[in-house]
């Protein structure tokens, strides 16, 4: 009987607890009318029975939590329905309450916060990274529609962190790294700089416990060292500010523990070398009065010279506002001050949660702006070209650094980017218009490349043209997530509507070869076209027509097909077309090729094997999902794949006027000496050829050369052209076309 007595007691115990618990958090709400706080305590009610009988790792029954990551809420002063949400946060994942429960009980607001918290252990996936990018692609989608979301959410993982050490061990260098990783940066992002700290430290304290110790005793140690000196400084400061009649107030600040480590590792200093540990926040009433104290400060102290910043000015992405300066204090130590007002201190411990806290008759757009919602609305942006959850969290964790710079429009508007960003990132951060029609960019009105970095105050002015499209090799130095994302869904857009074109192409000319002269209209055949989608399993005509362009499907087979349907409905094959098509010249490799003139970008390429030119006899093959590769008559990659693949090639030709030059490979043999190289390329340039890449063969003779370049010509004619102009040249003694090795 013992045994059940003591279970009662302990039971009896924890009701007690979460009475107080909860009693604790009502305490924080009067704030709130006592209708919210009424429905708060439904909330409270209703995930107390959903949790029922579950217990966290540490014993304490599971309610514990929900009302810890609520008191959290509370002291960011959100509104009821967020309070109710972060009560409610686990009842859908851990209890299997349904969102439509919760919208009966509590209201769609509140479902709709709960359902943007709950991961999606219901898909399916193929690894643990992908569930866990979808999880978070779901969290931060809500979170831009509603910020309440990453709110909840990083008081739910705050309250986790503090409890970490009733979890197993072995959980700890993964939960702790993903808040380093992720939470960590999003919690800066949004300006809660306290929650922002903690998170790292805790974060610091379970992924390096030991270095986390050591540099904790020694933090501890050097606070108990300058306790006076601080307090020197600390008399020095209000005896200054009340000598001039200006009230302030006056607090320490240290530099967390985690922020200690990462500037000793980066930088390779002791902890003795670390010279901003301790500081200074100095808060005024105005923002002229900022500006006041940093010059009584400088007076009082010397200015340690490059340390100041003015980031009243020009405030950081995420709302953040303070003059910071450096000053040579009482026995030459250096010691950090930051002035600010107290709205604007607010701002930078709370971020987008002051927007709670502190209500001010301010424009409400500008404060928004302030407040880092751009980015927020970023991530909508995003989304609408990122289908795939690994790319939408790849293209957003870009944007999680802090580190930014802060450029100008010609028209002054300030705009701030991630460290590292290029002119393109800019140009995509005004608009996608914008971006995708980029052809050139100033900065400081000169002329600069579009892979350029920007730096702080710099003038960019980006010059557009209705042809310009966004180019792939972009890809290769945009920093930003936006920029990327959109480059990519362009390059996308592009290449099936190029693909789509193509295979209409493709489809014609296979019809022609079966008689049928004429392409069937979408509307006129509507029914033909239904028979041949569900035989082909196709979605529509243009998602056909695509795969047939991409060389996903062959254009023999499916015109075949069309020709028995069209006969179906009536449509015979013309005999005198069928027979000139099959048995005239050039068997099908004349009025049925396809005339390529070098516009056709991504649904068409040309093989670097043997990097085809106008006026090379060539060859079509239609690689499976690549497009169609175009190879010379003569290539010996191209002989082979017709011996294995041969239904997939097809007729082309070149056009009469190509749009553009092509590519060709040239074997150069040069007499060794000073100069050589700039002789042959002024030979290429005498004879308008650009050149694209020179490669030297190593282990030439030391009196001869040879020298491998790939230049852009317009045609075979120009290729001799070119080829004369070399043999000309006394320091060459052979040009000629090079081919690959097969």
């Amino acid at each position: 009987m013992g045994k059940p007595s003591s279970n009662l007691a302990s039971a009896a115990d924890a009701s007690v607890a979460l009475a107080s618990g909860f009693k604790g958090l009502t305490a924080k709400l009067d704030y709130l009318s006592e209708s919210e706080v009424a429905q708060v305590r439904q909330a409270y009610r209703f995930a107390d029975e959903a949790h029922l009988g579950q217990l966290r790792s540490s014993g304490d029954p599971y309610i514990t939590h929900p009302i810890a990551v609520a008191s959290q809420c509370a002291e960011w002063k959100l509104d009821a329905q967020a309070l109710m949400a972060a009560l409610l946060h686990d009842a859908m994942e851990d209890c299997g309450v349904t969102k439509v429960e919760l919208i009966e009980h509590f209201g769609s607001p509140v479902a709709e916060l709960v359902d943007g918290l709950t991961k999606l252990d219901k898909l399916s996936f193929n690894t643990r990274e992908e569930n866990q990018a979808e999880s978070f692609r779901k969290m931060l989608l809500a979170m831009a529609r509603d910020v309440r979301v990453i709110l909840i959410k990083l008081a739910d993982r705050t309250h986790n962190m503090r409890t970490m050490g009733d979890m197993p061990r072995a959980k700890w260098g993964r939960i702790a790294q993903e808040t380093l990783d992720i939470y960590s940066p999003i919690a800066h992002r949004l300006g809660l700089n306290q929650t922002y700290r903690e998170l790292q430290d805790l974060s610091f304290r379970h992924l390096l416990p030991w270095r986390y110790g050591v540099l904790s005793k020694a933090v501890e140690k050097a606070r108990s060292r300058r306790r006076d000196l601080l307090k020197k400084v600390k008399t020095e400061l209000e005896a200054t500010f009340a000598a001039h009649g200006m009230p302030v107030r006056i607090a320490g600040r240290e530099k967390s523990l985690y922020s200690i480590y990462r500037k000793m590792h980066d930088k390779h200093l002791s902890f003795a070398q670390v010279t901003d540990v301790y500081g200074f926040r100095v808060l005024v009433p105005e923002t002229t009065d900022c500006y006041t104290a940093l010059g009584l400060l400088h007076q009082l102290y010397k200015p340690v010279p490059g340390r100041f910043k003015d980031h009243i000015a020009i405030a950081k992405v995420n709302g953040y506002q303070s003059l910071h300066t450096t000053l040579v204090g009482p026995a030459g130590i250096n010691v950090e001050f930051q002035m600010r007002t107290e709205s604007m201190h607010l701002v930078a411990e709370s971020g987008v949660a002051a927007h709670w806290l502190y209500k001010v008759n301010a424009n409400q757009e500008h404060a928004n702006d302030r407040l880092g919602t751009q980015w927020l609305q970023s991530l909508l942006d995003i989304q609408d070209e990122t289908r795939d959850a690994a790319e939408f969290w790849e293209n957003v964790k870009v944007d999680l650094f802090p580190d930014a710079v802060y450029v100008f429009t010609p028209k002054t508007q300030i705009m701030a980017l991630p460290r590292g960003a290029t002119v393109v990132d800019f140009a995509y951060a005004i608009h996608s218009n914008v971006g995708d029609r980029t052809m050139a960019a100033r900065i400081n009105g000169e002329q600069v490349p579009l892979r350029t970095e920007l730096k702080n105050g710099d003038v960019v002015e980006v010059v557009t043209a209705p042809s310009a499209t966004p180019n792939p090799a972009w890809l290769s130095f945009v920093r930003t997530g936006r920029a990327r994302s959109k480059i990519r869904h362009h390059l996308k857009t592009m290449q099936l509507t190029e693909s789509e074109e193509l295979g209409h192409k493709l489809l014609a000319q296979a019809l022609r070869a079966e008689g049928i002269e004429s392409f069937p209209d979408a509307v006129a055949h509507a029914t033909t076209w239904d028979k041949l989608l569900r035989f082909t399993g196709s979605k529509n005509r243009q998602e056909l027509l695509t795969d047939i362009g991409l060389g996903k499907r062959i254009a023999n087979i499916v015109a075949k097909r069309l020709v028995l349907l069209l006969g179906d409905a009536g449509q015979r094959p013309d005999a005198l077309l069928l027979t000139r098509e099959r048995f005239g010249p050039g068997n099908g490799h004349g009025m049925g090729s396809i005339a390529l003139d070098g516009s056709e970008n991504a649904s068409v390429k040309f093989a670097l094997c043997c990097r085809p030119i106008p006026g090379d006899p060539i060859l079509g093959y239609l690689g499976r999902g690549e497009g169609l590769v175009v190879h010379t008559a003569q290539c010996p990659v191209a002989a082979r794949l017709q011996y294995k693949d041969g239904e997939r090639f097809m007729g082309v030709e070149w056009s009469d006027e190509p749009t553009r030059a092509f590519e060709v490979d040239l074997a150069i043999t040069v007499s060794n000496g000073k100069g050589v190289m700039a002789k042959v390329a002024a030979a290429l340039a005498a004879a308008e050829a650009d050149i694209v890449h020179i490669d030297m063969v190593a282990d030439s003779a030391q009196d001869v050369k040879e020298l491998h370049f790939v230049v852009a010509v317009r045609d075979r004619a120009h290729l001799d052209a070119v080829l004369a102009k070399l043999q000309r040249s006394p320091v060459v003694t052979r040009a000629q076309r090079s081919k690959k090795a097969g």
